[in-house]
């Protein structure tokens, strides 16, 4: 067995982060397996060396070990663009120059109902799709979206994924690849034989199935856990600093007690 923890060093570590990590961490433990850490900093504006910094001194202290070097996503670049070229073979993939703003004023007419959300947010309405002719080479001034329906016939799986992701972005502007691409090329690049993340990336799991498919890559086993909420009920996201493992360690926390926080056996 084969888990691992990718995080983004956008910030640091929560009690959520670190629930994510040590199922993963445990999980192959207790196969005798192999757990890997595996930085996921596509998004250069927002990555920071003092960040990644952090998540290794947290997880260390958490008593997670892993096997070195460290996958960072950003040395990857051109094997995500070798696996976006097969799918813009495939004729695919269609350039997209719509910003937020502009999804978010297509889906919120008046005479529409309420956006639908899906992997990427509000589901994109294909604005772009069938506007501009294939080319070679492929463009990079504009994000690059997978025809979902197409994607699906293609790869044989149900169409649903058409309404329920949309046409999901394959290669952000100016950044190469994305979240959905990177990932799956990853998890196989790695030899992954169980994902562990998040109920909020639920949804998520059959786009990447799909990825698999038309790249003809491995499907690992995936494993969707609870989400750690506050007292509210809300999900713990970065900006919440006053649960960062950071400050947990400053006032005196232990390993064990995060473990108990989060519902997990001591070790």
């Amino acid at each position: 067995m084969i888990t691992r923890f990718a995080p983004s060093p956008t910030g640091p570590l929560h009690l959520g982060h670190a629930y994510s990590a040590m199922v993963a961490h445990d999980m192959a433990v207790e196969k005798n397996g192999t757990f890997l850490l595996r930085i996921e900093d596509i998004d250069q504006t927002r990555a920071r060396p003092k960040w990644e910094d952090q998540i290794c001194d947290d997880l260390t202290w958490l008593g997670l070990r892993w096997p070195a070097p460290v996958m960072r996503q950003s040395d990857r670049i051109s094997v995500y663009q070798k696996y976006i070229k097969t799918i813009w073979n495939k004729h695919l993939i269609y350039p997209c120059s719509c910003r937020r703003k502009d999804i978010l004023a297509a889906t919120s007419a008046p005479q529409e109902s309420a956006p639908l959300i899906g992997p990427d947010g509000v589901i994109y309405p294909g604005t772009c799709r069938g506007r501009t002719a294939q080319t070679d080479p492929i463009p990079t001034a504009a994000a690059l979206r997978l025809d979902m329906t197409k994607a699906c016939a293609l790869a044989g799986v149900s169409s649903e994924l058409a309404h329920t992701a949309g046409d999901i972005v394959i290669s952000r502007r100016d950044m190469g690849t994305s979240y959905h691409l990177s990932v799956v090329v990853d998890d196989a690049a790695q030899d992954v034989t169980d994902v562990v993340r998040g109920k909020d990336l639920e949804d998520a799991t059959p786009v990447h199935i799909l990825l698999q498919i038309l790249l003809g890559l491995p499907t690992p086993k995936y494993h969707h856990h609870k989400l750690i909420r506050d007292e509210n009920g809300k999900r713990l996201a970065k900006r919440d600093d006053a649960r960062a493992l950071s400050k947990y360690r400053a006032e005196g926390a232990t390993p064990n007690d995060i473990r108990r926080l989060v519902g997990l056996p001591e070790v």
